[in-house]
């Protein structure tokens, strides 16, 4: 898929996007969030709805990040897990794959405005029904960050492990574990044995402009958010055979999905997002304006 940013723009974008994010800022928001973490959640919520400061925070998400889909193979207990006006619709990751009922854990290294570390997120992918958007629902995740969900306000790393890296092998090597919860992700992958496919697209577009939390970490009233991004980044991932991944353990929510996945996807390029500070709904809802907000936010960078 073409996109209709231009080389010059992009590059004024990931720029933009990268110069937005401080070490030395994100260092002073860890002991923060871990100060609102222990104030009662009807507080957290009122500050993050009259919270002020940069509307937008830069989302950068490293090379090298792998996405395992699986078949949910019990809908009705999946479904359980969405927000209120969600259904579960077949997707698939790559063009031309067969669609599934799917939940899609996605594993990579991140830095942002406001947290910069190692997360593993677990996705079901479901349709809105009061807007027909198609959404990424987050309804579990580990991480050795500071985090934030409307479910669970804010907290501190949930991990005991995180390693999430690659090898001169070209291997990416994945072991993520819960220090409290059962979760656990430990995974190797042989980048070399990987072919540029194309994605599915109203999967990698349209869904990352409607993302919602599901869950333990669905709060009902909240808005589902969207990513900016240059539509182009999802045009192609690697697709990893199956017999070049290894996954050792894998426990997160094993009761509704098979027990191997069907897909796997790495992106061998850092990705670059803009998203809201906050959660909020976001009013772009397909792919040309999607490439406008990129220009927009290119041009303010220059």
């Amino acid at each position: 898929m073409e996109s209709g940013v231009e080389p010059s723009e992009l590059r004024r974008f990931v720029t933009h996007t990268e110069r937005m994010v401080s070490p030395k800022a994100v260092a002073g928001l860890y002991g923060r969030a871990e100060m609102l973490a222990r104030m009662p959640m009807p507080l957290q919520r009122w500050i993050v709805a009259h919270a002020r400061g940069e509307e937008y925070m830069g989302f950068v998400v490293e090379p090298y990040c792998l996405f395992l889909a699986y078949e949910v193979r019990d809908e009705a207990a999946a479904a359980r897990l969405l927000p209120p006006d969600y259904r579960l619709v077949p997707t698939a990751m790559f063009a031309e794959e067969e669609p599934r009922y799917c939940a899609i854990l996605g594993a990579f290294n991140i830095h942002t405005s406001v947290f910069w570390g190692a997360r593993v997120e677990l996705y079901l992918i479901a349709e809105n029904t009061r807007t027909g958007m198609l959404t990424w629902v987050i309804c579990d995740y580990e991480s050795n960050t500071i985090n934030y969900d409307p479910g669970e306000g804010f907290s501190g790393a949930t991990t005991s492990r995180a390693v999430i890296t690659t090898s001169h092998t070209g291997e990416v090597i994945i072991d993520v574990r819960s220090k409290d919860r059962p979760n656990h992700l430990e995974v190797t992958a042989a980048v070399p044995r990987g072919t540029m496919r194309a994605l599915d697209q109203r999967l990698w577009i349209d869904g990352n402009l409607s993302v919602d939390y599901g869950g333990r970490l669905m709060h009902v009233g909240s808005d589902p958010f969207g990513l900016i991004f240059d539509p182009g980044e999802m045009a192609q991932a690697l697709s990893i055979p199956l017999d070049a991944v290894e996954v050792a353990q894998n426990t997160f929510d094993p009761q509704f999905r098979a027990d191997e996945p069907f897909s796997v996807a790495c992106f061998p390029y850092a990705q670059h997002f803009l998203t809201t500070s906050y959660p909020q709904p976001s009013p772009i809802h397909d792919k040309r304006a999607l490439e406008d907000a990129v220009r927009t936010h290119a041009q303010q960078a220059t």
